[in-house]
C-alpha cells in the first residue's frame, strides 16, 4: 500500500501545465514536492499566498512564510503575498483550476466531510467550504480506512458535511477512484502496487464499481 508520500506522488500525475492549484492541509501539501519539473503550475494557499514552492530544507525555514496549515514553505520567482480577502476572492471567482483536499469521510455521491469530529476540539473549517463550493475540480487525498480499520468511503457521510456532490476523484493508500455522481458509487480506476481488488472491496463501505481489469497505478 502507499504511504502519504505515495498518495501525493500519484495525485501529482493529475496536474496539468498551467493549472492554478490549492493544496489543503495534510497529505495535499506533500503534492508540492512531486510536481514534474516540466509542468508549470501556480500553487495557491487561502491564507494569501500565490506561487508556493517545495518545502524548505531543514535549517532554511523562514517563520514568516507559512501555508494554511501553518507549515513553513518556500516561494517561487514571481510569487505574491496578499490578504485573505483577496485570496478568497480568487477562490470564489473560480480562478483555481484544481483543489486537492484531505477528508475524514467521502460518500459515494461525492459528498465530503472534512472539518469536524463530534466530541473533539477543532479549530474550525478554515477555507474548506469556500473551496468545495467554488472549485472546478476537486481531488481528495485520504486514507481509505480509519485507525480502527473501518472504511471512510461510505454510502453517506456520518460527519457534518463540508460540501455535497463536489468531489471528482479520491486517491487513497489503496486505489484511485472516480465518483459517479449520477448513479452513486466509487469507480475503481487503479490499484496501488500489490493491492488486490478484493482488498479494496473489503475497505470500501460505499458502492464500488469495477469495470474489467483494474490496472496497477504507476507512482514513479
Amino acid at each position: 500500500m502507499l504511504d502519504k508520500n505515495g498518495i501525493a506522488k500519484r495525485i501529482a500525475k493529475e496536474i496539468k501545465d498551467g493549472y492554478y492549484i490549492n493544496l489543503g492541509i495534510g497529505i495535499p501539501t506533500l503534492v508540492a514536492n512531486y510536481i514534474p519539473e516540466d509542468v508549470n503550475v501556480v500553487l495557491q494557499s487561502e491564507n494569501g499566498l500565490l506561487g508556493i514552492g517545495p518545502f524548505p530544507y531543514e535549517g532554511a525555514e523562514d517563520a514568516d512564510l507559512i501555508n494554511a496549515g501553518k507549515q513553513t514553505i518556500t516561494t517561487m520567482p514571481g510569487s505574491a503575498i496578499f490578504d485573505s480577502a483577496m485570496s478568497f476572492g480568487m477562490i470564489r471567482s473560480q480562478k483555481v483550476d484544481l483543489t486537492i483536499l484531505g477528508a475524514m469521510e467521502v460518500s459515494e455521491f461525492g459528498d465530503i466531510a472534512s472539518w469536524k469530529i463530534p466530541g473533539k476540539l477543532v479549530k474550525g473549517m478554515g477555507g474548506a467550504m469556500d473551496l468545495v463550493a467554488s472549485a472546478k475540480n476537486i481531488i481528495v487525498a485520504m486514507q481509505q480506512v480509519n485507525k480502527h480499520g473501518a472504511s471512510k468511503l461510505l454510502p453517506e457521510c456520518s460527519l457534518p458535511l463540508t460540501g455535497k456532490r463536489c468531489i471528482s476523484k479520491v486517491v487513497t493508500e489503496m486505489a484511485v477512484l472516480e465518483i459517479d455522481k449520477e448513479q452513486g458509487g466509487f469507480r475503481l480506476l487503479e490499484r496501488a502496487p500489490g493491492v488486490s481488488v478484493d482488498e479494496i472491496k473489503n475497505a470500501t463501505a460505499g458502492r464500488l464499481i469495477i469495470e474489467g481489469d483494474v490496472p496497477e497505478m504507476q507512482v514513479n
